[in-house]
Protein backbone atom coordinates (compact mmCIF):
# COMPACT_ATOMS: atom_id res chain seq x y z
CA UNK A 1 0.00 0.00 0.00
CA UNK A 2 1.46 3.38 -0.69
CA UNK A 3 1.35 6.19 1.56
CA UNK A 4 -1.28 7.97 -1.07
CA UNK A 5 -3.53 4.68 -0.26
CA UNK A 6 -2.87 5.91 3.42
CA UNK A 7 -3.76 9.34 3.30
CA UNK A 8 -7.11 9.55 1.09
CA UNK A 9 -8.77 7.82 2.97
CA UNK A 10 -7.71 9.64 6.23
CA UNK A 11 -8.44 12.95 4.79
CA UNK A 12 -12.14 11.84 3.72
CA UNK A 13 -12.49 10.37 7.53
CA UNK A 14 -10.92 13.99 8.87
CA UNK A 15 -13.46 15.87 6.17
CA UNK A 16 -16.43 13.93 7.61
CA UNK A 17 -16.16 14.31 11.04
CA UNK A 18 -17.02 18.14 10.36
CA UNK A 19 -15.08 19.56 13.33
CA UNK A 20 -16.51 23.52 12.59
CA UNK A 21 -15.57 26.70 14.25
CA UNK A 22 -17.91 29.17 14.00
CA UNK A 23 -15.23 31.05 17.00
CA UNK A 24 -16.96 30.04 19.75
CA UNK A 25 -15.31 28.20 22.59
CA UNK A 26 -18.20 25.34 22.24
CA UNK A 27 -17.53 24.70 18.57
CA UNK A 28 -14.94 22.65 16.67
CA UNK A 29 -15.37 19.49 18.63
CA UNK A 30 -12.07 18.37 17.58
CA UNK A 31 -11.75 15.20 20.10
CA UNK A 32 -13.46 13.77 17.17
CA UNK A 33 -10.26 14.09 14.63
CA UNK A 34 -8.38 13.60 17.63
CA UNK A 35 -9.82 9.91 17.97
CA UNK A 36 -9.68 9.27 14.17
CA UNK A 37 -6.29 10.58 14.57
CA UNK A 38 -5.20 8.31 17.57
CA UNK A 39 -6.80 5.34 15.61
CA UNK A 40 -5.12 6.19 12.76
CA UNK A 41 -1.76 5.78 14.63
CA UNK A 42 -2.57 2.63 16.49
CA UNK A 43 -0.07 -0.49 16.54
CA UNK A 44 2.65 1.89 16.08
CA UNK A 45 5.75 2.60 19.22
CA UNK A 46 4.84 7.01 19.29
CA UNK A 47 4.54 8.47 22.43
CA UNK A 48 0.90 10.13 22.58
CA UNK A 49 -0.52 13.20 24.34
CA UNK A 50 -3.93 14.50 24.44
CA UNK A 51 -4.78 18.23 25.47
CA UNK A 52 -8.22 19.83 26.48
CA UNK A 53 -8.26 23.07 27.34
CA UNK A 54 -12.15 22.88 27.00
CA UNK A 55 -14.59 20.13 26.62
CA UNK A 56 -14.23 18.44 23.65
CA UNK A 57 -11.72 21.15 21.90
CA UNK A 58 -8.26 18.58 21.29
CA UNK A 59 -5.52 18.28 20.30
CA UNK A 60 -3.31 15.54 20.33
CA UNK A 61 0.56 15.08 19.57
CA UNK A 62 2.28 12.16 18.45
CA UNK A 63 5.72 11.61 19.45
CA UNK A 64 9.00 9.33 17.61
CA UNK A 65 12.08 10.06 20.03
CA UNK A 66 15.17 10.20 18.00
CA UNK A 67 18.44 8.65 18.61
CA UNK A 68 20.57 11.15 18.83
CA UNK A 69 19.82 14.23 21.68
CA UNK A 70 22.00 16.25 19.55
CA UNK A 71 20.04 15.91 16.37
CA UNK A 72 17.73 18.56 15.14
CA UNK A 73 14.22 17.66 15.92
CA UNK A 74 11.06 18.49 13.82
CA UNK A 75 7.57 19.55 14.50
CA UNK A 76 4.50 19.27 12.26
CA UNK A 77 1.72 21.58 12.95
CA UNK A 78 -1.44 20.54 11.17
CA UNK A 79 -4.79 21.55 12.48
CA UNK A 80 -8.40 19.89 12.76
CA UNK A 81 -10.55 22.30 12.62
CA UNK A 82 -12.45 24.06 9.91
CA UNK A 83 -14.69 27.17 9.18
CA UNK A 84 -18.50 27.23 8.64
CA UNK A 85 -20.26 26.35 5.38
CA UNK A 86 -22.82 27.89 3.43
CA UNK A 87 -24.68 24.78 2.57
CA UNK A 88 -26.81 26.09 -0.09
CA UNK A 89 -24.25 27.02 -2.10
CA UNK A 90 -22.31 23.85 -2.27
CA UNK A 91 -23.01 21.44 -4.79
CA UNK A 92 -21.73 18.52 -3.50
CA UNK A 93 -21.92 17.71 0.55
CA UNK A 94 -19.24 19.90 2.02
CA UNK A 95 -18.83 17.17 5.16
CA UNK A 96 -19.15 14.19 2.34
CA UNK A 97 -15.55 13.93 1.48
CA UNK A 98 -16.52 12.65 -2.22
CA UNK A 99 -13.91 11.99 -4.78
CA UNK A 100 -14.59 13.03 -8.59
CA UNK A 101 -12.94 14.51 -10.94
CA UNK A 102 -9.22 13.78 -9.77
CA UNK A 103 -10.38 15.77 -6.74
CA UNK A 104 -11.14 15.25 -2.78
CA UNK A 105 -14.43 18.19 -2.09
CA UNK A 106 -15.19 19.15 1.78
CA UNK A 107 -15.01 21.18 3.68
CA UNK A 108 -11.46 21.87 5.02
CA UNK A 109 -9.95 19.74 2.15
CA UNK A 110 -7.38 22.44 1.37
CA UNK A 111 -7.32 24.39 4.63
CA UNK A 112 -5.64 22.09 5.82
CA UNK A 113 -6.71 18.73 5.91
CA UNK A 114 -5.19 17.33 3.54
CA UNK A 115 -1.67 18.25 4.72
CA UNK A 116 -2.43 16.98 8.18
CA UNK A 117 -3.48 13.76 6.92
CA UNK A 118 -0.17 14.00 4.56
CA UNK A 119 2.28 14.48 7.96
CA UNK A 120 0.30 11.86 9.99
CA UNK A 121 0.94 9.63 7.20
CA UNK A 122 4.17 10.36 6.45
CA UNK A 123 5.33 10.25 10.42
CA UNK A 124 3.11 7.05 11.06
CA UNK A 125 5.51 5.45 7.71
CA UNK A 126 8.67 6.48 10.21
CA UNK A 127 7.26 4.87 13.45
CA UNK A 128 6.62 1.77 11.30
CA UNK A 129 10.54 1.68 10.27
CA UNK A 130 11.67 2.56 13.72
CA UNK A 131 13.00 5.28 15.10
CA UNK A 132 14.89 8.40 13.60
CA UNK A 133 17.89 10.35 14.82
CA UNK A 134 16.31 13.32 15.35
CA UNK A 135 12.61 13.44 17.57
CA UNK A 136 9.56 13.60 14.89
CA UNK A 137 6.45 15.11 16.56
CA UNK A 138 3.65 15.43 14.15
CA UNK A 139 0.56 17.53 16.49
CA UNK A 140 -3.48 17.65 15.50
CA UNK A 141 -4.18 21.13 16.48
CA UNK A 142 -7.45 22.48 17.78
CA UNK A 143 -8.65 26.20 17.07
CA UNK A 144 -6.22 27.46 14.44
CA UNK A 145 -9.33 28.94 13.01
CA UNK A 146 -10.02 31.28 16.14
CA UNK A 147 -6.28 32.28 16.57
CA UNK A 148 -5.01 29.46 18.26
CA UNK A 149 -6.81 30.69 21.67
CA UNK A 150 -7.32 26.88 22.66
CA UNK A 151 -5.10 25.35 20.29
CA UNK A 152 -1.94 26.07 18.95
CA UNK A 153 -1.46 29.10 21.71
CA UNK A 154 -2.43 27.17 24.24
CA UNK A 155 0.02 24.42 23.28
CA UNK A 156 3.18 26.89 23.40
CA UNK A 157 2.51 27.99 27.35
CA UNK A 158 1.50 24.26 28.25
CA UNK A 159 2.72 21.13 26.09
CA UNK A 160 6.43 19.47 25.94
CA UNK A 161 7.18 18.93 22.39
CA UNK A 162 9.77 20.75 20.75
CA UNK A 163 8.94 24.12 18.43
CA UNK A 164 12.42 24.47 17.05
CA UNK A 165 12.20 23.44 13.32
CA UNK A 166 8.38 23.38 12.65
CA UNK A 167 6.12 22.86 9.49
CA UNK A 168 2.27 23.31 8.68
CA UNK A 169 0.26 25.21 6.10
CA UNK A 170 0.64 26.04 3.20
CA UNK A 171 3.41 25.81 -0.05
CA UNK A 172 4.54 24.03 -3.02
CA UNK A 173 2.30 25.84 -5.12
CA UNK A 174 3.56 27.56 -8.54
CA UNK A 175 3.70 30.88 -9.98
CA UNK A 176 2.80 31.44 -13.22
CA UNK A 177 5.53 33.64 -14.34
CA UNK A 178 5.51 36.03 -17.30
CA UNK A 179 7.73 34.09 -19.77
CA UNK A 180 6.37 30.30 -18.86
CA UNK A 181 8.38 29.72 -16.65
CA UNK A 182 8.15 27.83 -13.01
CA UNK A 183 8.58 28.63 -9.72
CA UNK A 184 8.07 27.39 -6.37
CA UNK A 185 6.76 29.29 -3.26
CA UNK A 186 7.49 28.64 0.56
CA UNK A 187 5.97 30.42 3.47
CA UNK A 188 8.84 32.05 5.06
CA UNK A 189 6.16 34.34 7.43
CA UNK A 190 2.68 35.82 7.88
CA UNK A 191 1.59 39.22 8.69
CA UNK A 192 0.27 40.23 12.47
CA UNK A 193 -3.04 41.38 13.61
CA UNK A 194 -3.81 45.31 14.34
CA UNK A 195 -7.82 44.28 15.43
CA UNK A 196 -9.64 47.67 16.40
CA UNK A 197 -12.71 49.43 17.68
CA UNK A 198 -13.49 53.07 16.68
CA UNK A 199 -16.19 54.28 18.69
CA UNK A 200 -17.80 57.38 18.60
CA UNK A 201 -20.77 59.28 20.93
CA UNK A 202 -23.88 61.50 19.81
CA UNK A 203 -27.22 62.97 21.18
CA UNK A 204 -29.65 59.99 22.36
CA UNK A 205 -33.15 61.29 21.76
CA UNK A 206 -36.48 60.37 19.75
CA UNK A 207 -36.45 59.90 16.10
CA UNK A 208 -39.19 61.97 15.65
CA UNK A 209 -36.97 65.13 16.36
CA UNK A 210 -33.46 65.00 15.23
CA UNK A 211 -33.20 68.78 13.97
CA UNK A 212 -29.47 70.14 16.23
CA UNK A 213 -28.58 66.80 17.60
CA UNK A 214 -25.06 65.19 17.51
CA UNK A 215 -26.08 61.75 15.46
CA UNK A 216 -23.50 59.03 16.30
CA UNK A 217 -24.65 57.40 12.94
CA UNK A 218 -23.53 60.25 11.01
CA UNK A 219 -20.28 60.46 12.85
CA UNK A 220 -19.48 56.62 12.21
CA UNK A 221 -20.38 57.28 8.51
CA UNK A 222 -17.63 59.67 8.79
CA UNK A 223 -15.33 58.15 10.11
CA UNK A 224 -15.62 55.33 7.72
CA UNK A 225 -14.97 57.46 4.89
CA UNK A 226 -12.09 58.79 6.77
CA UNK A 227 -10.45 55.35 6.97
CA UNK A 228 -11.38 53.79 3.48
CA UNK A 229 -9.32 56.52 2.15
CA UNK A 230 -6.01 55.63 4.09
CA UNK A 231 -3.44 53.96 1.22
CA UNK A 232 -0.64 52.77 3.24
CA UNK A 233 3.23 53.09 1.45
CA UNK A 234 4.32 50.36 0.16
CA UNK A 235 7.01 48.22 2.12
CA UNK A 236 9.57 46.57 0.43
CA UNK A 237 12.52 44.50 1.14
CA UNK A 238 14.05 41.29 0.24
CA UNK A 239 10.93 39.17 0.08
CA UNK A 240 8.95 41.49 -1.75
CA UNK A 241 11.59 42.18 -4.12
CA UNK A 242 12.46 38.61 -4.78
CA UNK A 243 9.06 37.67 -4.89
CA UNK A 244 8.13 40.54 -7.56
CA UNK A 245 11.38 39.30 -10.18
CA UNK A 246 10.43 35.61 -10.04
CA UNK A 247 7.65 36.35 -11.85
CA UNK A 248 10.13 37.63 -14.88
CA UNK A 249 8.13 40.61 -15.74
CA UNK A 250 9.27 43.34 -18.45
CA UNK A 251 11.99 46.00 -16.92
CA UNK A 252 9.31 48.68 -16.61
CA UNK A 253 6.09 46.49 -14.98
CA UNK A 254 9.25 45.14 -12.50
CA UNK A 255 10.20 48.76 -11.50
CA UNK A 256 6.73 50.05 -10.76
CA UNK A 257 5.42 47.03 -8.88
CA UNK A 258 8.57 47.69 -6.82
CA UNK A 259 7.19 51.11 -6.54
CA UNK A 260 4.16 49.65 -5.14
CA UNK A 261 1.96 50.42 -8.82
CA UNK A 262 0.88 48.26 -10.97
CA UNK A 263 -0.81 45.71 -9.38
CA UNK A 264 -3.02 44.09 -12.07
CA UNK A 265 -0.21 42.75 -13.68
CA UNK A 266 -0.61 39.95 -11.04
CA UNK A 267 -3.53 39.20 -12.22
CA UNK A 268 -5.47 36.33 -10.03
CA UNK A 269 -2.80 36.92 -7.21
CA UNK A 270 -3.37 41.28 -7.50
CA UNK A 271 -5.51 41.57 -3.97
CA UNK A 272 -2.62 38.86 -2.44
CA UNK A 273 0.13 40.86 -3.64
CA UNK A 274 -1.23 43.99 -2.59
CA UNK A 275 -1.78 42.34 0.63
CA UNK A 276 2.33 41.00 1.15
CA UNK A 277 3.62 44.29 0.32
CA UNK A 278 1.39 46.45 2.26
CA UNK A 279 0.21 46.98 5.68
CA UNK A 280 -4.05 46.14 5.17
CA UNK A 281 -7.08 48.09 7.17
CA UNK A 282 -10.42 46.25 6.52
CA UNK A 283 -13.66 48.35 7.55
CA UNK A 284 -15.65 44.87 8.62
CA UNK A 285 -18.08 45.48 11.15
CA UNK A 286 -20.47 48.42 11.97
CA UNK A 287 -23.05 48.47 14.54
CA UNK A 288 -25.65 52.07 15.86
CA UNK A 289 -29.02 51.49 17.92
CA UNK A 290 -31.50 48.92 18.30
CA UNK A 291 -34.95 50.78 18.43
CA UNK A 292 -35.97 52.51 14.50
CA UNK A 293 -37.64 54.99 16.28
CA UNK A 294 -34.36 56.25 19.13
CA UNK A 295 -31.49 58.35 17.83
CA UNK A 296 -28.86 55.93 19.49
CA UNK A 297 -25.63 57.98 21.67
CA UNK A 298 -22.90 55.58 20.54
CA UNK A 299 -21.63 54.23 17.45
CA UNK A 300 -18.76 51.95 16.74
CA UNK A 301 -16.81 49.83 14.07
CA UNK A 302 -14.26 47.53 13.73
CA UNK A 303 -11.41 47.27 11.45
CA UNK A 304 -9.32 44.05 10.20
CA UNK A 305 -5.87 45.55 10.05
CA UNK A 306 -2.96 42.74 9.17
CA UNK A 307 0.25 44.96 9.91
CA UNK A 308 3.84 42.97 8.01
CA UNK A 309 6.93 41.99 10.08
CA UNK A 310 8.20 44.64 11.87
CA UNK A 311 5.03 47.58 11.42
CA UNK A 312 4.09 47.83 15.20
CA UNK A 313 0.74 48.76 16.81
CA UNK A 314 2.00 52.53 17.77
CA UNK A 315 2.31 52.84 13.67
CA UNK A 316 -1.09 51.80 13.40
CA UNK A 317 -2.67 54.06 15.16
CA UNK A 318 -0.63 57.01 14.16
CA UNK A 319 -1.98 56.12 10.63
CA UNK A 320 -5.94 55.98 11.89
CA UNK A 321 -5.64 59.17 13.93
CA UNK A 322 -3.74 60.82 11.00
CA UNK A 323 -6.58 59.81 8.91
CA UNK A 324 -9.35 60.95 11.26
CA UNK A 325 -8.07 64.61 11.07
CA UNK A 326 -10.11 66.88 12.99
CA UNK A 327 -12.14 64.31 14.07
CA UNK A 328 -9.44 62.33 16.11
CA UNK A 329 -10.36 63.26 19.46
CA UNK A 330 -13.64 62.45 19.34
CA UNK A 331 -13.22 58.69 18.06
CA UNK A 332 -12.26 56.22 20.83
CA UNK A 333 -9.49 53.96 19.81
CA UNK A 334 -9.41 50.59 21.20
CA UNK A 335 -7.17 47.29 20.74
CA UNK A 336 -8.48 44.40 20.22
CA UNK A 337 -6.56 41.17 19.04
CA UNK A 338 -3.48 42.58 18.59
CA UNK A 339 -0.08 40.38 17.15
CA UNK A 340 3.15 41.43 15.46
CA UNK A 341 4.10 39.51 12.11
CA UNK A 342 6.51 37.47 12.23
CA UNK A 343 9.39 35.71 9.88
CA UNK A 344 11.04 33.20 9.59
CA UNK A 345 15.08 33.11 7.77
CA UNK A 346 15.77 32.21 4.39
CA UNK A 347 18.60 29.77 5.15
CA UNK A 348 19.14 27.26 7.81
CA UNK A 349 18.85 23.85 8.20
CA UNK A 350 15.13 23.45 7.75
CA UNK A 351 14.87 25.91 4.67
CA UNK A 352 17.66 24.11 3.09
CA UNK A 353 15.72 20.96 3.26
CA UNK A 354 12.69 22.62 1.92
CA UNK A 355 14.88 23.49 -0.90
CA UNK A 356 16.30 20.12 -1.52
CA UNK A 357 13.27 18.21 -1.42
CA UNK A 358 10.88 20.85 -3.87
CA UNK A 359 13.78 19.92 -6.01
CA UNK A 360 14.05 16.32 -5.68
CA UNK A 361 10.06 16.64 -7.36
CA UNK A 362 10.73 19.34 -9.28
CA UNK A 363 14.43 19.99 -10.72
CA UNK A 364 15.87 23.05 -11.47
CA UNK A 365 12.87 25.33 -10.20
CA UNK A 366 13.69 28.09 -8.16
CA UNK A 367 11.97 28.71 -4.76
CA UNK A 368 10.63 31.78 -4.33
CA UNK A 369 10.02 33.25 -0.18
CA UNK A 370 6.54 34.99 0.66
CA UNK A 371 4.19 36.19 3.42
CA UNK A 372 1.23 35.11 4.32
CA UNK A 373 -1.91 37.66 4.13
CA UNK A 374 -3.72 35.68 7.08
CA UNK A 375 -2.26 33.50 10.17
CA UNK A 376 -1.27 29.91 11.03
CA UNK A 377 -0.03 28.14 13.68
CA UNK A 378 3.51 28.76 12.27
CA UNK A 379 3.86 32.14 14.56
CA UNK A 380 3.75 30.45 18.34
CA UNK A 381 7.10 28.71 16.82
CA UNK A 382 8.74 31.94 15.77
CA UNK A 383 7.17 33.52 18.97
CA UNK A 384 9.28 30.67 20.74
CA UNK A 385 12.40 31.31 19.05
CA UNK A 386 12.56 28.69 16.40
CA UNK A 387 11.37 28.83 13.00
CA UNK A 388 8.60 27.83 10.82
CA UNK A 389 7.50 27.50 6.90
CA UNK A 390 4.34 26.79 4.97
CA UNK A 391 5.07 23.80 3.48
CA UNK A 392 3.04 20.68 1.00
CA UNK A 393 3.76 20.20 -2.38
CA UNK A 394 1.21 21.15 -5.81
CA UNK A 395 1.27 19.67 -9.47
CA UNK A 396 2.28 22.33 -11.56
CA UNK A 397 -0.90 23.69 -12.70
CA UNK A 398 -1.59 24.44 -9.68
CA UNK A 399 -0.78 28.33 -9.25
CA UNK A 400 -0.37 30.42 -5.99
CA UNK A 401 -3.87 32.03 -6.78
CA UNK A 402 -5.80 28.50 -7.97
CA UNK A 403 -4.31 27.27 -4.40
CA UNK A 404 -5.76 30.57 -2.41
CA UNK A 405 -9.01 30.73 -4.16
CA UNK A 406 -9.93 27.50 -2.42
CA UNK A 407 -9.07 28.65 1.05
CA UNK A 408 -12.80 28.97 2.93
CA UNK A 409 -14.62 28.83 -1.07
CA UNK A 410 -17.77 27.26 -1.53
CA UNK A 411 -16.80 23.69 -3.10
CA UNK A 412 -13.20 23.49 -1.81
CA UNK A 413 -11.49 21.00 -3.06
CA UNK A 414 -7.77 19.87 -3.42
CA UNK A 415 -6.25 17.29 -6.12
CA UNK A 416 -5.78 13.82 -5.73
CA UNK A 417 -2.35 14.55 -7.35
CA UNK A 418 -1.96 17.47 -4.58
CA UNK A 419 -2.33 14.74 -2.34
CA UNK A 420 0.27 12.31 -3.28
CA UNK A 421 2.77 14.79 -3.98
CA UNK A 422 2.60 16.50 -0.56
CA UNK A 423 2.91 12.94 1.59
CA UNK A 424 5.81 11.97 -0.62
CA UNK A 425 7.56 15.31 -0.16
CA UNK A 426 6.78 14.88 3.91
CA UNK A 427 8.42 11.45 3.50
CA UNK A 428 11.06 13.02 1.68
CA UNK A 429 12.15 15.70 4.10
CA UNK A 430 11.71 13.95 7.34
CA UNK A 431 14.41 11.60 6.02
CA UNK A 432 16.34 14.34 4.56
CA UNK A 433 15.67 16.44 8.36
CA UNK A 434 15.64 14.12 11.17
CA UNK A 435 17.38 11.20 9.34
CA UNK A 436 14.42 8.67 9.46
Amino acid sequence: MSLTDDTLPLLQDLIRNGCVNNLTADSGQEERNARTLEQFFEGTDVTVERYEPHPGRVSVAFTLEGTDPSAESLTLLGHTDVVPVDEDKWSVDPFGGEIKDGRVFGRGATDMLYITAAMAAAVRDVARGGRPKGTLTFVGCADEEARGGLGAKWLADNASFSWDNCLSEEGGSHLPAADGSDALVVVVGEKGAGQRRLTVHGDAGHGSAPFGRDMAVAKIGEVARRIATIEPEVRSDDIWEGYVRAWKFDPDTEQALLSGEGYEAFGQLEGYSHAMSHLTISPTVLRAGEAINVLPSVAWMELDIRPLPGQTQEEIDDLLREALGDLADDVEITHLITEPGSVSPTSGPLFDAIVDTFDEFFPGVPVVPTIAAGGSDLRFARRKGGVGYGFALHGRDETLGSVLGELHSHDESVAVEDVDLTVRAYRSLVRRFVGA
